[in-house]
């Protein structure tokens, strides 16, 4: 068994390509350090349409992956051979989910509950469904989609912020911990959602609902899922 955090940021800003290049390495090993610290023994980078092999950190493995922003939300596509660059708004999902599977990646179904309708899609092959560290309240909302879809329930931190890292993650069953295991542990379902319930985790979703509080994160718990109420003592944050 290993837990690995399946959605991590190596940079706490969006854009600016050529500056993130060169803040990756750097970024990819504060997120391994941060892990290691978290107990975690490995952790995928899912930067925002794009993907740049990085140097592996000693101790803690890199699962590469890409945050793919289709027109209907963010599909996470983690695996050996993600792909390199993906234009934000132009794939739909199942062309995300195509393109995921045709490089040997698994394609999971980011926040589902936050900024996003994939939710809504039925077709559309998931091997995974998101329990994001985020919001870990919305929760009981994903647990009743994936149960629903038939899919396994993952666990990412969705990290900008190397303090973020392990806030939820993955328990994978594998006899080793490559990318190529990750992807087949998710499509056999021998993996599982875990939220970290830390008192200082408790106080940084405190501080993220604070912070904020104006955005629509939880755009669920305004318009239920058909036969899924709104989780006791659930807000929006």
């Amino acid at each position: 068994m290993y837990a690995v955090d399946l959605h991590a940021h190596t940079r706490f800003f969006h854009g600016h390509r050529q500056l993130g290049d060169r803040f990756d390495p750097l970024g990819v090993r504060l997120l391994a350090r941060a892990a290691k610290r978290r107990g975690l023994e490995g952790v995928a980078t899912t930067n925002h349409d794009y993907y740049t092999p990085l140097d592996p950190p000693a101790d803690v493995e890199l699962v590469p992956g890409i945050e793919i922003t289709t027109d209907r939300g963010h599909v996470l596509a983690v695996g050996p051979d993600p792909p390199a660059e993906t234009k934000p708004g132009t794939l739909t999902p199942a062309e995300a989910v195509e393109l995921a599977h045709e490089r040997d990646c698994a394609a999971i179904v980011a926040h589902p509950f936050r900024n996003s309708t994939i939710r809504e899609l039925e077709e559309v092959p998931f091997d995974a469904i998101e329990v994001n560290g985020k919001h870990p309240r919305s929760r009981p909302l994903v647990e009743a989609l994936a149960e629903g879809r038939n899919l396994p329930l993952v666990g990412g931190s969705d990290a900008h912020y190397p303090l973020e890292v392990g806030r939820a993650y993955t328990i994978v069953d594998a006899d080793r911990l490559t990318p190529t295991a990750v992807v087949e542990a998710i499509r056999d379902g021998r993996v599982g959602a875990r939220v970290a319930h830390s008192r200082f985790d408790r106080l940084l979703r405190r501080g993220y609902r604070t912070i904020h509080r104006r955005k629509r994160v939880i755009d669920a718990l305004e318009e239920p899922t058909p036969g899924v109420g709104t989780p006791p003592g659930e807000e929006r944050s």
